[in-house]
């Protein structure tokens, strides 16, 4: 991993809020990307928000990309570029919470905060046999000062690094290595024969279910799309025009969709963590010269559609017509 190791405070900042709800191995190629266009948080400071919003684009939770430049800016204002150096000056920025601020406490400044992700609490709830759930503040709480407790008072970031490397390579969630544990003797977890029920696995949310209709206007040279506002998915993200229904009903188009004919029809599924979306395309061509469209609309060239940022499955779409 790009960042392991690393003393910088920004790459590792950068790489924590990039990695939160997301896989490792997706996370790195935007960290490179994000590092490689904005080496420093200056750089990052004065980006255009549409060209930071385009770069994270595919990574989904867009809110983290808003607090990303909204804590730059802090940082480059406030702290004239310095990260800041304390626990609580890291905690009260914008998007970072107590494993980020730990995060960044310990392995940028060796400060005595302890580190706490899924893989040690695994390693904790296992070893001790533990029976909390590390998904509520009292769990979160017990696992943090349990974790602070048994870090040695120096070399916090190398022991930080290391329970945690631990529970990715021994102490997996599924088939963990036992026989190469040095702690198999006095695991509580083990001795059960009960080690896949640790930790206490989080109850699951019932999928939302959502239905998005999207009109794809366009001419012979442009699309007309729509910036999304409102608070909910996607915001900031540029999408084609977009009715909600429950699945069962039609839409009920607004008046000037009415006199539109659709060439083409296209459906396309995506699952968000607590939301499983169902996408329903249809392709309209209109005569710009003719076809008066509400002022929210943005007249958008086809050729420049890289110039802005779209939801995953608007991308899928792009994609599958040719359009990108």
């Amino acid at each position: 991993m790009p960042w392991k190791g690393i003393r910088d405070p920004y790459k590792i900042w950068l790489s924590e809020i990039i990695l939160q709800q997301t896989r490792v191995i997706q996370g790195e190629k935007y960290y490179l990307a994000f590092t490689k266009k904005y080496p420093n948080i200056h750089n990052l400071a004065l980006a255009k928000e549409e060209e930071v919003f385009r770069l994270w684009q595919g990574l989904g939770y867009y809110n983290r990309c808003r607090n990303l430049l909204l804590t730059a800016k802090i940082i480059a204002e406030k702290y004239h570029g310095q990260f800041p150096n304390t626990y609580h000056e890291i905690r009260e920025l914008k998007g970072i919470g107590d494993y980020t601020a730990a995060a960044i406490a310990s392995f940028a400044y060796n400060l005595p905060h302890a580190v706490v992700d899924g893989n040690v609490v695994r390693v904790l709830s296992r070893i001790f046999g533990i029976k909390k759930t590390f998904h509520d503040a009292k769990g979160k709480k017990y696992f943090q000062e349990l974790a602070f407790k048994l870090m040695p008072s120096t070399k916090s970031a190398q022991y930080n690094q290391a329970i945690m490397d631990f529970g990715a390579i021994i102490c997996k969630p599924a088939s963990p290595h036992c026989t190469e544990c040095p702690f198999s003797k006095i695991c509580i977890a083990k001795a059960q024969n009960k080690v896949t029920e640790y930790p206490v696995k989080k109850e699951k949310k019932a999928l939302k279910i959502r239905h998005f209709h999207f009109y794809v206007l366009q001419d012979e040279t442009n699309l007309y799309l729509i910036k999304r506002n409102e608070k909910d998915i996607w915001k900031d993200l540029h999408t084609p025009y977009m009715i909600e229904t429950n699945g069962k009903e039609k839409p009920n188009s607004p008046i000037f969709l009415n006199s539109m004919k659709v060439e083409k029809s296209f459906s396309l599924r995506q699952q968000l963590t607590h939301q499983q979306l169902y996408g329903h395309f249809r392709i309209v061509h209109i005569e710009s010269k003719k076809q008066h469209l509400p002022i929210e609309f943005i007249k958008v060239k086809k050729t420049a559609l890289t110039d802005f940022a779209f939801p995953r499955m608007i991308i899928s779409f792009f994609k599958k017509f040719d359009y990108l």
